[in-house]
Protein backbone atom coordinates (compact mmCIF):
# COMPACT_ATOMS: atom_id res chain seq x y z
CA UNK A 1 0.00 0.00 0.00
CA UNK A 2 1.46 3.10 -1.06
CA UNK A 3 1.18 6.82 0.72
CA UNK A 4 -1.02 9.49 -0.72
CA UNK A 5 1.47 12.51 -1.34
CA UNK A 6 -0.83 15.29 -0.40
CA UNK A 7 -3.00 13.72 2.60
CA UNK A 8 0.26 11.83 4.08
CA UNK A 9 -2.15 8.68 4.39
CA UNK A 10 -2.08 5.68 3.45
CA UNK A 11 -3.70 5.36 -0.31
CA UNK A 12 -6.33 2.53 -0.91
CA UNK A 13 -5.36 0.12 -3.78
CA UNK A 14 -8.76 1.65 -5.64
CA UNK A 15 -8.36 -0.89 -8.36
CA UNK A 16 -8.98 -4.08 -6.40
CA UNK A 17 -11.67 -2.62 -4.08
CA UNK A 18 -13.67 -1.92 -6.92
CA UNK A 19 -12.95 -5.31 -8.26
CA UNK A 20 -14.02 -7.14 -5.36
CA UNK A 21 -17.14 -4.58 -4.87
CA UNK A 22 -18.32 -5.33 -8.64
CA UNK A 23 -17.60 -9.60 -7.37
CA UNK A 24 -19.91 -8.67 -4.69
CA UNK A 25 -22.55 -6.79 -6.39
CA UNK A 26 -22.22 -9.76 -9.21
CA UNK A 27 -25.43 -11.54 -10.49
CA UNK A 28 -24.00 -15.05 -9.16
CA UNK A 29 -24.01 -13.96 -5.91
CA UNK A 30 -26.73 -12.03 -5.62
CA UNK A 31 -28.59 -14.77 -3.87
CA UNK A 32 -26.34 -16.13 -1.58
CA UNK A 33 -25.07 -12.42 -0.51
CA UNK A 34 -28.90 -11.64 0.56
CA UNK A 35 -28.97 -15.23 2.64
CA UNK A 36 -26.12 -14.52 4.67
CA UNK A 37 -27.12 -10.60 4.98
CA UNK A 38 -30.53 -12.33 6.19
CA UNK A 39 -29.09 -14.73 8.64
CA UNK A 40 -26.88 -11.82 9.85
CA UNK A 41 -29.85 -9.86 10.56
CA UNK A 42 -31.70 -12.75 12.52
CA UNK A 43 -28.93 -13.88 14.26
CA UNK A 44 -27.24 -11.41 15.61
CA UNK A 45 -29.54 -7.91 15.59
CA UNK A 46 -32.04 -9.63 18.36
CA UNK A 47 -29.16 -10.95 20.72
CA UNK A 48 -27.85 -7.45 20.17
CA UNK A 49 -31.09 -5.39 20.73
CA UNK A 50 -31.51 -7.29 23.73
CA UNK A 51 -28.10 -7.00 25.14
CA UNK A 52 -28.47 -2.99 24.69
CA UNK A 53 -32.16 -3.32 26.30
CA UNK A 54 -30.47 -5.03 29.51
CA UNK A 55 -27.79 -2.66 29.59
CA UNK A 56 -30.35 0.57 29.18
CA UNK A 57 -31.94 -1.16 31.87
CA UNK A 58 -29.32 -1.07 34.60
CA UNK A 59 -28.69 2.43 33.72
CA UNK A 60 -30.39 5.52 35.48
CA UNK A 61 -29.89 6.68 39.61
CA UNK A 62 -30.93 4.53 42.83
CA UNK A 63 -33.82 5.84 44.74
CA UNK A 64 -33.50 6.55 48.40
CA UNK A 65 -35.52 3.84 50.13
CA UNK A 66 -34.74 0.89 48.37
CA UNK A 67 -32.50 -1.13 50.93
CA UNK A 68 -33.38 -3.49 53.29
CA UNK A 69 -36.51 -4.20 55.04
CA UNK A 70 -35.05 -6.40 57.20
CA UNK A 71 -36.56 -9.17 55.42
CA UNK A 72 -33.38 -10.94 53.86
CA UNK A 73 -32.39 -14.86 53.77
CA UNK A 74 -29.27 -17.16 53.22
CA UNK A 75 -29.08 -20.69 52.43
CA UNK A 76 -27.29 -22.65 54.40
CA UNK A 77 -25.74 -25.63 53.83
CA UNK A 78 -26.07 -29.37 55.24
CA UNK A 79 -23.26 -29.09 57.79
CA UNK A 80 -25.23 -27.24 59.97
CA UNK A 81 -27.43 -29.80 61.22
CA UNK A 82 -25.55 -33.12 60.76
CA UNK A 83 -22.74 -32.21 63.81
CA UNK A 84 -20.09 -30.71 61.17
CA UNK A 85 -20.65 -26.73 62.51
CA UNK A 86 -20.63 -26.33 65.89
CA UNK A 87 -21.74 -23.80 68.73
CA UNK A 88 -18.71 -21.89 67.74
CA UNK A 89 -19.83 -21.87 64.36
CA UNK A 90 -23.14 -20.42 65.26
CA UNK A 91 -21.96 -17.77 67.20
CA UNK A 92 -19.58 -16.62 64.16
CA UNK A 93 -22.22 -16.67 62.04
CA UNK A 94 -24.28 -14.47 64.63
CA UNK A 95 -21.49 -12.05 64.56
CA UNK A 96 -21.54 -11.98 61.12
CA UNK A 97 -24.74 -10.92 60.33
CA UNK A 98 -24.93 -8.43 62.66
CA UNK A 99 -26.53 -5.46 61.48
CA UNK A 100 -27.63 -6.64 58.14
CA UNK A 101 -30.85 -7.26 57.01
CA UNK A 102 -31.36 -11.71 57.72
CA UNK A 103 -34.35 -12.71 58.98
CA UNK A 104 -34.70 -15.97 57.78
CA UNK A 105 -31.96 -19.06 57.80
CA UNK A 106 -32.93 -21.72 54.92
CA UNK A 107 -31.23 -24.95 56.51
CA UNK A 108 -30.67 -27.73 54.10
CA UNK A 109 -32.43 -30.14 55.63
CA UNK A 110 -32.93 -32.83 52.63
CA UNK A 111 -32.76 -33.90 50.38
CA UNK A 112 -36.02 -35.96 49.86
CA UNK A 113 -36.43 -39.07 48.83
CA UNK A 114 -37.98 -39.61 45.18
CA UNK A 115 -41.34 -40.64 46.84
CA UNK A 116 -41.79 -37.78 49.06
CA UNK A 117 -40.21 -38.68 52.40
CA UNK A 118 -37.66 -37.54 54.26
CA UNK A 119 -35.82 -40.05 56.47
CA UNK A 120 -34.89 -38.91 60.19
CA UNK A 121 -31.35 -39.22 60.18
CA UNK A 122 -30.28 -36.60 57.48
CA UNK A 123 -30.81 -33.57 60.20
CA UNK A 124 -29.48 -35.20 63.81
CA UNK A 125 -27.99 -31.16 64.89
CA UNK A 126 -31.65 -29.67 63.97
CA UNK A 127 -32.53 -29.37 67.56
CA UNK A 128 -28.89 -28.10 68.86
CA UNK A 129 -29.00 -25.73 66.17
CA UNK A 130 -32.48 -23.89 66.40
CA UNK A 131 -31.79 -23.71 70.13
CA UNK A 132 -28.15 -22.01 69.65
CA UNK A 133 -29.40 -19.58 66.86
CA UNK A 134 -32.49 -18.93 69.01
CA UNK A 135 -29.97 -17.92 71.77
CA UNK A 136 -27.32 -15.95 69.89
CA UNK A 137 -29.60 -14.48 67.14
CA UNK A 138 -32.76 -13.54 68.95
CA UNK A 139 -35.64 -13.04 66.15
CA UNK A 140 -33.95 -15.29 63.86
CA UNK A 141 -35.95 -17.79 62.08
CA UNK A 142 -34.60 -21.31 61.51
CA UNK A 143 -36.43 -22.97 57.86
CA UNK A 144 -35.91 -26.36 57.14
CA UNK A 145 -34.63 -26.38 53.09
CA UNK A 146 -35.97 -29.31 51.70
CA UNK A 147 -35.55 -30.57 47.33
CA UNK A 148 -35.49 -33.03 45.41
CA UNK A 149 -34.97 -33.46 41.23
CA UNK A 150 -38.25 -33.66 40.03
CA UNK A 151 -38.76 -37.03 37.10
CA UNK A 152 -39.25 -34.07 34.18
CA UNK A 153 -35.71 -34.40 32.50
CA UNK A 154 -35.54 -38.03 32.66
CA UNK A 155 -36.98 -41.51 34.12
CA UNK A 156 -35.44 -40.93 37.65
CA UNK A 157 -36.83 -38.22 40.54
CA UNK A 158 -39.71 -37.04 42.50
CA UNK A 159 -43.22 -37.32 40.66
CA UNK A 160 -45.74 -35.11 42.05
CA UNK A 161 -48.51 -37.64 42.17
CA UNK A 162 -50.87 -37.47 45.16
CA UNK A 163 -48.89 -40.05 46.84
CA UNK A 164 -46.03 -38.62 46.49
CA UNK A 165 -47.74 -34.95 47.43
CA UNK A 166 -49.00 -36.57 50.43
CA UNK A 167 -45.63 -37.90 51.41
CA UNK A 168 -43.81 -34.43 51.18
CA UNK A 169 -46.28 -33.28 53.32
CA UNK A 170 -46.08 -35.68 55.42
CA UNK A 171 -42.33 -34.95 55.30
CA UNK A 172 -43.01 -30.95 56.28
CA UNK A 173 -45.17 -31.73 59.15
CA UNK A 174 -41.82 -33.96 60.32
CA UNK A 175 -39.79 -31.28 60.12
CA UNK A 176 -42.06 -28.89 62.05
CA UNK A 177 -42.15 -31.27 64.67
CA UNK A 178 -38.54 -31.16 64.84
CA UNK A 179 -38.51 -27.43 65.78
CA UNK A 180 -38.24 -25.72 62.69
CA UNK A 181 -40.35 -22.58 62.08
CA UNK A 182 -40.84 -23.55 58.71
CA UNK A 183 -40.24 -24.89 55.19
CA UNK A 184 -38.73 -23.60 52.32
CA UNK A 185 -39.12 -26.40 49.31
CA UNK A 186 -36.66 -26.13 46.11
CA UNK A 187 -37.78 -28.86 43.45
CA UNK A 188 -36.19 -28.15 40.57
CA UNK A 189 -36.64 -28.65 37.26
CA UNK A 190 -40.18 -27.35 37.41
CA UNK A 191 -42.36 -26.46 34.67
CA UNK A 192 -43.93 -23.50 34.28
CA UNK A 193 -47.92 -24.08 34.69
CA UNK A 194 -47.69 -27.66 36.69
CA UNK A 195 -51.09 -27.92 38.68
CA UNK A 196 -49.34 -30.79 40.76
CA UNK A 197 -47.15 -28.40 42.34
CA UNK A 198 -49.79 -26.05 42.94
CA UNK A 199 -51.82 -28.74 44.65
CA UNK A 200 -49.29 -29.69 46.70
CA UNK A 201 -48.30 -25.54 47.69
CA UNK A 202 -52.54 -25.72 48.60
CA UNK A 203 -52.07 -28.79 51.06
CA UNK A 204 -48.66 -27.67 52.61
CA UNK A 205 -50.42 -23.99 53.01
CA UNK A 206 -52.66 -25.56 55.02
CA UNK A 207 -50.48 -27.27 57.39
CA UNK A 208 -48.17 -24.73 57.76
CA UNK A 209 -51.08 -22.14 58.79
CA UNK A 210 -52.55 -24.51 61.40
CA UNK A 211 -49.00 -24.80 63.13
CA UNK A 212 -47.96 -20.96 62.42
CA UNK A 213 -45.14 -21.85 60.55
CA UNK A 214 -43.78 -20.21 57.65
CA UNK A 215 -44.07 -21.99 53.36
CA UNK A 216 -41.62 -20.25 51.52
CA UNK A 217 -40.11 -21.45 48.30
CA UNK A 218 -37.53 -20.88 45.99
CA UNK A 219 -38.69 -19.61 42.35
CA UNK A 220 -37.48 -20.07 38.51
CA UNK A 221 -37.36 -16.91 36.68
CA UNK A 222 -40.02 -15.19 34.85
CA UNK A 223 -40.57 -15.29 31.03
CA UNK A 224 -38.25 -11.73 30.13
CA UNK A 225 -39.95 -12.24 26.72
CA UNK A 226 -43.55 -13.34 27.03
CA UNK A 227 -44.18 -17.00 26.49
CA UNK A 228 -39.94 -17.51 26.14
CA UNK A 229 -40.51 -20.80 28.26
CA UNK A 230 -42.56 -22.65 25.91
CA UNK A 231 -39.63 -21.92 23.30
CA UNK A 232 -36.83 -22.65 25.24
CA UNK A 233 -38.77 -25.89 25.91
CA UNK A 234 -39.07 -26.64 22.38
CA UNK A 235 -35.59 -25.76 21.04
CA UNK A 236 -34.00 -27.57 24.07
CA UNK A 237 -36.39 -29.96 25.51
CA UNK A 238 -36.36 -27.92 28.66
CA UNK A 239 -37.99 -24.83 30.69
CA UNK A 240 -35.36 -22.38 32.21
CA UNK A 241 -38.51 -19.94 33.02
CA UNK A 242 -42.14 -19.34 34.28
CA UNK A 243 -44.42 -17.59 33.06
CA UNK A 244 -45.41 -14.65 35.02
CA UNK A 245 -48.82 -16.08 35.32
CA UNK A 246 -47.70 -19.19 36.92
CA UNK A 247 -45.24 -16.74 38.84
CA UNK A 248 -48.54 -15.09 41.10
CA UNK A 249 -50.20 -18.30 41.29
CA UNK A 250 -47.11 -19.45 43.23
CA UNK A 251 -46.59 -16.34 45.29
CA UNK A 252 -50.31 -16.14 46.13
CA UNK A 253 -49.76 -19.68 48.24
CA UNK A 254 -46.80 -18.96 49.86
CA UNK A 255 -45.52 -16.85 52.69
CA UNK A 256 -42.27 -15.96 50.77
CA UNK A 257 -40.62 -16.64 47.33
CA UNK A 258 -37.18 -16.40 46.46
CA UNK A 259 -36.17 -15.33 43.13
CA UNK A 260 -33.10 -17.82 42.20
CA UNK A 261 -31.98 -15.00 40.24
CA UNK A 262 -28.82 -16.64 39.13
CA UNK A 263 -27.61 -18.46 36.04
CA UNK A 264 -29.00 -16.38 33.78
CA UNK A 265 -26.22 -17.43 31.13
CA UNK A 266 -25.85 -13.53 31.35
CA UNK A 267 -22.16 -12.67 29.72
CA UNK A 268 -21.39 -9.30 30.64
CA UNK A 269 -21.64 -7.74 34.53
CA UNK A 270 -24.20 -4.55 32.96
CA UNK A 271 -26.37 -6.97 31.00
CA UNK A 272 -26.73 -9.24 34.15
CA UNK A 273 -27.83 -6.05 36.64
CA UNK A 274 -30.34 -5.05 33.62
CA UNK A 275 -32.10 -8.57 33.98
CA UNK A 276 -32.06 -8.66 37.46
CA UNK A 277 -33.73 -5.26 37.12
CA UNK A 278 -36.54 -6.45 34.84
CA UNK A 279 -36.36 -9.83 37.06
CA UNK A 280 -37.44 -7.81 39.96
CA UNK A 281 -40.08 -5.56 38.08
CA UNK A 282 -41.64 -8.31 36.46
CA UNK A 283 -42.08 -10.03 40.08
CA UNK A 284 -43.25 -7.54 42.14
CA UNK A 285 -46.16 -6.76 39.75
CA UNK A 286 -47.67 -10.72 40.24
CA UNK A 287 -46.80 -10.98 44.10
CA UNK A 288 -49.17 -9.93 46.75
CA UNK A 289 -48.30 -7.78 49.69
CA UNK A 290 -49.09 -10.20 51.99
CA UNK A 291 -45.82 -12.30 50.44
CA UNK A 292 -42.36 -11.72 51.22
CA UNK A 293 -40.60 -11.08 47.56
CA UNK A 294 -36.95 -12.07 47.73
CA UNK A 295 -34.58 -11.41 44.84
CA UNK A 296 -31.51 -13.75 45.23
CA UNK A 297 -27.62 -12.92 45.25
CA UNK A 298 -25.23 -14.42 44.33
CA UNK A 299 -22.78 -15.62 47.00
CA UNK A 300 -21.25 -18.65 45.08
CA UNK A 301 -18.06 -18.65 42.32
CA UNK A 302 -17.99 -20.54 38.90
CA UNK A 303 -17.58 -20.30 35.39
CA UNK A 304 -19.98 -22.39 33.18
CA UNK A 305 -22.41 -21.43 30.13
CA UNK A 306 -24.93 -20.76 33.01
CA UNK A 307 -23.24 -18.55 35.23
CA UNK A 308 -20.17 -16.33 34.38
CA UNK A 309 -18.96 -15.25 38.34
CA UNK A 310 -17.14 -11.88 36.53
CA UNK A 311 -20.87 -10.97 34.96
CA UNK A 312 -23.10 -11.97 37.78
CA UNK A 313 -21.81 -10.57 40.52
CA UNK A 314 -23.11 -9.43 43.99
CA UNK A 315 -22.29 -5.71 43.09
CA UNK A 316 -24.70 -6.43 39.94
CA UNK A 317 -27.99 -8.18 41.71
CA UNK A 318 -27.81 -5.44 44.43
CA UNK A 319 -28.10 -2.52 42.10
CA UNK A 320 -30.62 -4.45 39.59
CA UNK A 321 -32.58 -5.37 42.58
CA UNK A 322 -32.54 -1.76 43.68
CA UNK A 323 -33.23 -0.58 40.20
CA UNK A 324 -36.59 -2.60 39.74
CA UNK A 325 -37.33 -1.82 43.37
CA UNK A 326 -37.41 1.62 42.66
CA UNK A 327 -39.07 1.87 39.23
CA UNK A 328 -42.06 -0.49 39.86
CA UNK A 329 -42.91 -0.63 43.95
CA UNK A 330 -40.37 1.67 45.80
CA UNK A 331 -42.56 1.41 49.55
CA UNK A 332 -43.02 -2.26 49.39
CA UNK A 333 -42.53 -3.59 52.75
CA UNK A 334 -42.58 -7.50 52.37
CA UNK A 335 -39.54 -7.20 49.92
CA UNK A 336 -35.67 -8.19 50.52
CA UNK A 337 -32.73 -10.31 49.20
CA UNK A 338 -31.75 -13.94 49.43
CA UNK A 339 -28.01 -15.13 49.80
CA UNK A 340 -27.18 -18.31 47.93
CA UNK A 341 -25.37 -20.21 49.39
CA UNK A 342 -23.04 -19.38 53.10
CA UNK A 343 -20.58 -22.21 52.10
CA UNK A 344 -19.71 -20.74 49.13
CA UNK A 345 -19.57 -16.93 49.78
CA UNK A 346 -16.17 -14.77 49.75
CA UNK A 347 -15.61 -12.03 52.27
CA UNK A 348 -16.13 -9.88 48.61
CA UNK A 349 -19.97 -11.12 48.63
CA UNK A 350 -20.76 -10.15 52.17
CA UNK A 351 -18.91 -6.64 51.81
CA UNK A 352 -20.70 -5.96 48.86
CA UNK A 353 -24.16 -7.17 50.40
CA UNK A 354 -23.50 -4.90 53.60
CA UNK A 355 -22.40 -1.65 51.43
CA UNK A 356 -24.97 -2.02 48.45
CA UNK A 357 -28.00 -3.32 50.14
CA UNK A 358 -27.73 -2.77 53.97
Amino acid sequence: MGINEETGTAARPKGRVRAFVRAWRGPRLKWPRRIALALALVLLVPPLAGAVALRFNYAGDLQDGTRTRGKDAIWLGHAWVDGRKKDADVRAFAERIRGTGIKDLYVHAGPLEHDGTLPADRYPRARRLIDAVHREMPGIRVQAWLGDVLANDGPDGLRLDERSRDAVVGSARQILDAGFEGVHFDLEPLLSGDRDYLSLLDALRELTRDRKAQLSVAAHQIDPLPALHRVNAAVTGREKWWSQTFFGEVARRVDQIAVMSYDTWMPLEGMYGGYVAQQTALALEVTPPDTDLLMGLPFFHEDDLGHHENAETVEAAVRGTRLGLGRTDRDRKRFGVALYVDFAAEEGDWKAYREGWC
